[in-house]
Order: C-alpha cells, then sequence, then structure tokens
C-alpha cells in the first residue's frame, strides 16, 4: 500500500503538471487554429492512437507480468516487446500513408498531415519503455515524459507553427511531441536496464508471445477506444466543427482521468507481485483503496470543473460553448468509469478472458447507444451541440453499466469485496455544489479565479474530514515509516545463466 501511495503521490503531482500544460495548448488551437481544424486533428488522432496502442500488443500491463515471470535478461524481455512493436506499427502506418481515409472521414487533409502516421511506432515504443521503468518503480521517467516534454512540446509547436505552416500545424505539434517523449523514455530506460545482453530475434518465442498477448492488447484498446469511440461515430454524423468542440470537452473531461493513470503504472506490479503468492485478500484490499483515491479525487474536479462549465470551455474559445452539456456528461461519465477501471487493472492477470468479452460488450453498447442518439437529433430541429451531449450520455451509460459488471466479476474470483462507493462522497458534492452555484454569479474570470478554488476547497475539507480514514491519509504522508517504500518492494532481478 505504501508503494502504491508513493506512486501515486507522485504522478498525482505529474497530473498537476499536465493540466498546466494541457490548457495553453486547447486555448492555441481553439483561438489560433479554430474549431474545424481541431475537430480534422481530433479525427486523426483517434486512429493514430488507437492503432499504435494495438501494436503495443498489451505491455503496458502484460510487460510486468512477463518480467515477474521470466528467466532471461530484462532488458532482452523489454526489446522482444519493442521489437513485436516496432514490427506492427510499422505495417500500420506504411497502410494509413497510401489509405489515410479512416484518418480524416472528411477528406480534408495535406500531404503534412499523412506524417501522422509516423508518430505510431513511437507511440507504441513509448508505451513499453514507460511500462518497463513503472515495473522498476520509476513513475518520475512516466511524469517527465507524459506530464512536461509530451504537454508543452505540442503546445509550444502549435503555437511557432501557426506562424510557419498553420495548415499543418497541429499534426507537427503532436508528432514533435510523441518523439519527444519516446526519447525521455529511452534516456530513463538505457541508464536503468542497460544494453541488451546476446540478444537475439527468436521467430517461433515472438509468434508465441503475441499470441498470448492478443487479449490483453484487445481489453487495452478497447477501454481506450470508449473515451474515443465516440468522436469517430461524431465525425460521420457531425461537422467537423461540432467534432472539435467535443474534443475540447472531451480534453478537459479527460483530466480526471489522468488521475487514473497516477496509479496504473505502479497498481500492475504490485497486484502481479500478490498474484505470485495467491494474497487474493491484498489484492481486494488495494483495489478497493485505489478505487476510492480515484473515484474522491475524481468527483471533487469534476465538480470544479462542471458546474463553471461555460466559463471553461469559453476559455478556449467562444465557439465552443456549445460543448457545455457534453463537458458536464463527459464529467460524469470519468467518476462512474473508476470503479471498472481499477477492477480491470486486475482482472486483465486473473480473468484477462472474460475481462475482453465484458470490455467489447461495453463498446459496442457505447456505439449502438452513440449511433441512436445521433439518428435520435437528426429527427429533431437541434443542432450538433446535441449530437455532442448524445455521444457523451451514451458513454456515461455504457461505463456505469462495465464498472458494476467488471466490479462483481473481480469480487467473485478473489472471494473479497471490492466496491469502493463511500456515502461521504455525497457529503462532500453537496457543500462544492451550493459554492459552485454561488460562484455562477460572479464575472466569467472571478469564476474560472475564484470559484474552482473555492469549490475544490469545500469539497476537499469535508471529504478529509468525514471521507478518509487513517488508511487514506498514508496518500498525503511522505515518509510512512517503512524507509524507502518503493526500492523494498522491487520485485527481485532474475539469475542469469552464467
Amino acid at each position: 500500500m505504501n508503494a502504491l501511495a508513493k506512486g501515486g503521490r507522485t504522478n498525482f503531482f505529474g497530473f498537476l503538471l499536465r493540466l498546466a500544460a494541457r490548457i495553453p495548448f486547447l486555448f492555441i488551437a481553439g483561438r489560433l487554429y479554430g474549431a474545424d481544424a481541431l475537430g480534422r486533428f481530433a479525427s486523426a488522432l483517434v486512429v493514430v492512437e488507437l492503432v499504435a496502442l494495438i501494436c503495443s500488443l498489451g505491455e503496458k500491463r502484460g510487460l510486468a507480468q512477463r518480467l515477474s515471470e521470466g528467466q532471461e535478461h530484462p532488458t532482452n524481455l523489454v526489446f522482444d516487446g519493442m521489437l513485436l512493436a516496432l514490427f506492427f506499427s510499422t505495417l500500420a502506418a506504411v497502410f494509413l500513408w497510401f489509405v489515410p481515409a479512416p484518418m480524416f472521414p472528411s477528406g480534408e487533409y495535406t500531404t503534412l498531415d499523412k506524417l501522422l502516421v509516423t508518430a505510431i511506432p513511437a507511440y507504441a515504443l513509448t508505451e513499453i519503455v514507460l511500462a518497463a521503468q513503472a515495473y522498476k518503480y520509476d513513475i518520475a521517467t512516466t511524469v517527465r515524459a507524459r506530464a512536461i516534454v509530451e504537454p508543452w512540446t505540442i503546445s509550444i509547436m502549435a503555437g511557432v507553427l501557426y506562424y510557419v505552416i498553420p495548415e499543418a500545424g497541429l499534426s507537427l505539434a503532436y508528432i514533435a511531441s510523441i518523439f519527444a517523449g519516446l526519447a525521455t523514455g529511452f534516456w530513463s530506460f538505457f541508464r536503468s536496464y542497460g544494453k541488451p545482453a546476446q540478444w537475439r530475434p527468436q521467430p517461433v518465442k515472438l509468434a508465441r508471445q503475441t499470441i498470448r498477448a492478443l487479449p490483453l492488447a484487445t481489453a487495452d484498446a478497447v477501454e481506450w477506444g470508449t473515451r474515443r469511440v465516440d468522436i469517430l461515430i461524431l465525425g460521420f454524423f457531425a461537422s467537423p466543427a461540432a467534432v472539435g468542440v467535443y474534443y475540447v470537452a472531451q480534453q478537459v473531461a479527460s483530466l480526471p482521468q489522468k488521475l487514473k493513470t497516477s496509479f496504473e503504472p505502479i497498481l500492475g506490479p504490485v497486484i502481479t507481485k500478490n498474484l505470485k503468492t495467491k494474497n487474493y485478500a491484498a489484492i481486494a484490499s488495494q483495489v478497493r483503496q485505489v478505487g476510492f483515491w480515484i473515484i474522491a479525487a475524481q468527483a471533487g474536479i469534476a465538480l470544479a470543473l462542471g458546474i463553471p462549465g461555460e466559463a471553461v470551455m469559453g476559455l478556449v474559445g467562444p465557439a465552443f460553448v456549445g460543448g457545455t452539456g457534453a463537458l458536464a456528461f463527459l464529467l460524469a461519465a470519468e467518476v462512474v468509469a473508476a470503479t471498472a477501471v481499477v477492477s480491470e487493472a486486475a482482472l486483465v492477470y486473473v480473468a484477462r478472458v472474460k475481462n475482453l468479452w465484458i470490455s467489447l460488450g461495453t463498446i459496442a453498447l457505447q456505439a449502438s447507444l452513440t449511433v441512436a442518439a445521433m439518428m435520435i437529433v437528426e429527427r429533431s430541429p437541434y443542432g450538433d451541440e446535441f449530437k455532442a451531449a448524445g455521444a457523451a450520455i451514451a458513454l456515461a451509460i455504457s461505463l456505469g453499466i462495465a464498472s458494476l459488471v467488471k466490479a462483481r466479476l473481480l469480487s467473485r474470483i478473489l472471494g473479497h469485496g471490492v466496491n469502493n462507493w463511500r456515502w461521504a462522497l455525497v457529503y462532500a458534492a453537496a457543500p462544492a455544489v451550493v459554492v459552485g452555484y454561488l460562484a455562477t454569479y460572479l464575472p466569467e474570470w472571478a469564476e474560472l479565479a475564484f470559484g474552482i478554488p473555492a469549490i475544490l476547497l469545500a469539497y476537499g475539507w469535508v471529504i478529509w474530514r468525514r471521507g478518509f480514514g487513517p488508511e487514506d491519509r498514508v496518500l498525503f504522508k511522505r515518509d510512512m515509516g517503512g524507509g524507502n517504500a518503493g526500492a523494498d518492494a522491487l520485485p527481485p532481478k532474475p539469475t542469469l545463466p552464467g
């Protein structure tokens, strides 16, 4: 638990850095490039990142298990994963270069926009090297790459390239950010793992590894896809401008989701360690604990961003205020998804095939509900902003159902409850809503500058007093009496032949 708290604290600091960097990018993209360009960029990004995640073959979570069980040199095991990812992602990049229609459903793109395919191999390799560092409880590298280097690179480059190549500035800025993040990850990886020892590609072994990784890779893609399939469908039913507005709402709403990734890198190695000793009670306790940490933080941030939603969206530009309704439902979706996300962190190791089927059912349900919402709005007198809200509602419903099903399955497998709900969440939300409602009467700048901190303060004070017990407050203690918890909890290094 100490290792989880330490890793969570480190990555929570990264969340704050990512928040500080995300706002400049949204401001630059919305004010300079406009909703149309941002919508085309968002549609392309869905395909690029989804394909890259599939090509990483689930190593984001599966690598921890391979390193725990493997007797080979750790660097060799990581290189096996990187070789497979490079092979499949290169094939995918070549295909999309010659068939770019999936990335640009509107048919509007330039040759420079097509260069987005070069980010696919880089993105896949970054996932693997950061997972390798997380296995050694090095969360700081993930923070540097994902919360500092990538977001600040795309923000700065988007601003500079607007005055050089405005028609492809967003695409080129994104490519630069992904390669900068990859370089950051590689620097730490080679320092901690070193060079491979007599490594040679073994086709039979790699083929076996690919087959074994397919369920986990598909589950990763489906889990990620539930946050992106709405943009893909919206791109076929609504204008690029509407997609751009929805993308901004999604980027704001995904800030609470990043809190989940604060624990994800460290939760995988801790769970695999307890699985080796069949300590199911400890796994259930960790899932409950981390689940509550995440949902408590997500609920507070959702209230702080959702109540002054019009002011938040208006910060990007007046054209984006119409996405306020979508923002509210997207924030709600992230809160209800917390249980599913944490449960899946264990299910991918104890019931990966069942978890896959549940994930597939979730995304199928979401896609069906999203298409139904699009068709209902098209038959109504309402505009594209209602299509965006409909897509957000579909996401919230499907993620809520997935949370219930995955938590029940994990509880049955472990023989212990994993429910992370506490009524203190309601007690804390009540004063925050009152404070937020009063803040909406302030001028827009004051609503943002004073209203958001006031909402967080009201919520945080109550949740700390009524919701957090001694086991919860370990998250905020720097010295937990166990010395270097992260170092002590490191998995033993395998004995090398010779």
